[in-house]
């Protein structure tokens, strides 16, 4: 009795770990890493796109504090 009741904890560490191992697997896969890359990618370019809306923002701020119409008023060294 006592070694089938060993036997079915062994079988179920079995299954728990072979189905752990599947997923790890599964999250590891080129489908999965691709799909991480693409919200890494996402994330930079709202980042991005949020900055250079800041920066318009800023500048039409300062060209409107200068009295300055537009980019062709402003004179390079």
């Amino acid at each position: 009795m006592k070694r089938f009741i060993w036997m079915g904890a062994g079988i179920a560490i079995g299954v728990l770990a072979m189905r752990k191992f599947q997923t790890t697997k599964q999250a590891l896969g080129p489908e999965s890493l691709n799909r991480a890359v693409a919200g890494v990618a996402d994330s930079i370019a709202e980042f991005a796109h949020a900055l250079r809306e800041g920066m318009t923002e800023r500048e039409a701020d300062l060209r409107a504090a200068l009295g300055i119409d537009s980019a062709d008023d402003v004179k390079t060294r």
